[in-house]
């Protein structure tokens, strides 16, 4: 499929906002990144069933209207996401809006990298470009992440990133038989 990552001397992928135009491409992305959730030795990194993970019909409008939504209105939301030397998307990270409206001063924090240009510093890139963009916005004071317990993966990015460990719910979801706990981490801008 893309497989740049194993040539030597393969360009970074370049990090860029997500504008509505985008939107379609990155639809088609999020499906096709969703179908390692849980296989082929990926971790479960989405609390859906394997048979399931698509990125669903709700959150592609909630997507589309958080991206035109002011920066502390309800439901606001800004994405990057990287591209290859072809333009293919890499990975990509997204910040929203709580639900809460008393938790104005704090964000949600969504990020996913390509099954090819994984373990290779894509994931740092994007959650710094994230956190930059979130430090230069007035009364956003905390970024927060939910993460499936067992993704060691994802968690050991996020402390290196400056996220620490908020809290856990075990057996929060019942997925595919399995049962799994939420770890909830924030990172103080």
């Amino acid at each position: 499929m893309h497989g740049h990552s194993e040539m030597s001397g393969a360009a970074p992928p370049a990090i860029q906002a997500v504008a509505p135009a985008d939107l379609p491409a990155l639809f088609v992305y999020l499906d096709e990144h969703l179908q390692d959730n849980g296989r082929a030795g990926t971790p479960l990194f989405q609390p859906m069933a394997r048979a399931d993970s698509r990125f669903p019909v709700d959150k592609r409008a909630a997507f589309a209207i958080g991206l035109n939504a002011e920066v502390g209105a309800p439901g606001w939301r800004r994405a990057w996401m990287a591209l290859d030397a072809d333009g293919a998307i890499a990975g990509h990270v997204d910040l929203r809006a709580r639900p809460e409206r008393a938790a104005a001063h704090r964000c949600l924090l969504g990020m996913g990298v390509h099954r090819d240009w994984r373990r290779q510093g894509l994931g740092e890139r994007l959650l710094a470009a994230a956190l930059d963009w979130a430090r230069s916005q007035p009364g956003l004071d905390w970024v927060d992440l939910e993460v499936l317990s067992n993704n060691a993966p994802a968690r050991r990015l996020y402390e290196r990133c400056g996220f620490v460990f908020a809290g856990e719910l075990p057996d929060l979801f019942r997925i595919d038989g399995e049962q799994h706990g939420y770890v909830y981490m924030v990172h103080k801008l």
